[in-house]
């Protein structure tokens, strides 16, 4: 039997614990105890894990993350283990400490790479490289070029490298895919999704300065657009891209990040008896929505075919909550009208105390990267296998990078289309 996969967790900030150095308390978004280490912390409760390990560019967070974890996690639920070994030491700080870290994993450990996108491809090479499976956030990289390369290493190191696209788990969204294809051939696809003004702050490091809010979060919906029409032969053709500006420099951004950015990516069918038959996707992301707008992050779409449309609103989900401003209100009540989210991760522990959050599709897309590692490490499934299963790793996902990178030229370049060329197997940008 083969031993459950060690994890390591490359990235030390909001998604992965909760804790946002920045303000050196947790997370003002709705993972304010993160979502990677506390699914590892229960995975490897559950068994489906081994040895856990986490590695940041400072050593000296780590008190503090520690602290924070204990109190919020091990405290809350159980007494949840939430030990873990960390790189680089607590009294040093190293960039390339990740490389440290992979070197300390036995071949077959699968990586978690939660970091600044342009890091996402020497971070993920250099595991995959040394046989390890990768995890990474979207997008899985900035440039299709890089995309590629993790493509075809994968395949050499045979590791299945996955890009943590959990909204094709949300069950709406699922649902829709399983429902758009008995309504004819796809027409029209608009999508929007935001976040706050204070995800500025949160990602004051990177954001405007090494990548921008499409690649953060029109990742999102272009991936699920991809994922619904790609089956019927469609594939992006032509992308222009608009963005605004102002607002995120009024709070603190460097000059020229967009505040919204939108792509008009033109799609065509590549079927013999659909041929000439063209669709149409507008994907627009914003971090600048106001504070108090009642939730976290908008998302919805609107999907039109011949013979139907399919509308989704995954910000409201019936479920609401007011709260007073009351002296002795803790950290965790907010103030005001709330539409919460725990169809994504729930939080709240079961009878007995212990985390009960299985069931969110956060969690399932990690246990699902989790199982497939460990069938591919035991030999009950080849990689071919698992890109057959519609999987969204580095084979499947190959396009939402180009259609990505399309947009960021389009942007840089005033606006002008960019060609997104499909042959066969290869994919490049004109």
């Amino acid at each position: 039997m083969t031993s459950p996969p060690a994890v390591l967790m490359v990235g030390t900030g909001e998604y992965t614990t909760g804790y946002v150095a920045s303000t050196g308390a947790a997370s003002t978004s709705d993972k304010k105890i993160g979502v990677v280490g506390l699914t590892m912390f229960d995975l490897r409760r559950r068994g489906k894990v081994g040895d856990l390990s986490m590695v940041g560019v400072s050593g000296k967070k780590y008190p503090a993350i520690r602290e924070h974890l204990q109190k919020n996690i091990q405290q809350v639920y159980n007494n949840l283990d939430v030990t873990f070994t960390s790189f680089p030491a607590d009294d040093k700080t190293d960039p390339e400490a990740y490389k440290s870290a992979i070197d300390a994993l036995p071949k077959g450990s699968a990586v978690t790479i939660f970091t600044p996108d342009p890091t996402h491809y020497p971070i993920a090479l250099y595991a995959i490289q040394r046989d390890h499976h990768v995890l990474i956030t979207k997008p899985a990289t900035k440039l299709l070029s890089e995309h590629l390369h993790l493509l075809s290493e994968a395949k050499k190191h045979n590791v299945l490298v996955y890009i943590e696209h959990h909204k094709r788990y949300d069950p709406a969204y699922t649902d829709a895919k399983f429902r758009a294809k008995n309504l004819g051939d796809f027409n029209y696809w608009y999508s929007y999704m935001s976040q706050p003004k204070s995800q500025l702050k949160t990602f004051a490091s990177w954001a405007g300065k090494e990548s921008d809010i499409s690649y953060y979060l029109n990742s999102h919906h272009i991936d699920i657009c991809e994922w619904m029409v790609r089956d019927a032969g469609w594939v992006p053709k032509l992308v222009r891209a608009s963005g605004s500006t102002g607002i995120s420099e009024s709070v603190g951004s460097v000059a020229g990040t967009e505040d919204t950015i939108t792509l008009l990516v033109d799609w065509v069918n590549t079927r013999p008896e659909l041929k000439g038959k063209v669709a149409t996707g507008v994907y627009t992301a914003s971090w600048t929505a106001p504070q108090n707008a009642g939730v976290h992050s908008q998302q919805h779409f609107h999907y039109i075919a011949s013979h139907g449309e399919i509308n989704t609103n995954q910000a409201k989900r019936g479920y609401e909550v007011v709260s007073d401003n009351y002296p002795d209100a803790t950290p965790e009540v907010q103030v005001g009208l709330h539409w919460y989210n725990p169809f994504y991760m729930r939080y709240a522990p079961d009878e007995e105390g212990n985390f009960a959050g299985q069931s969110g599709y956060g969690y399932v897309s990690f246990e699902k990267f989790v199982d497939y590692a460990s069938k591919v490490n035991s030999g009950k499934l080849k990689l071919e296998d698992v890109d057959r299963l519609g999987l969204p790793t580095v084979g499947n996902t190959v396009l939402t990078t180009a259609i990505l990178e399309a947009g960021r030229r389009s942007l840089d370049d005033g606006g002008r289309s960019v060609e997104i060329v499909v042959e066969g197997e290869k994919v490049e940008l004109k």
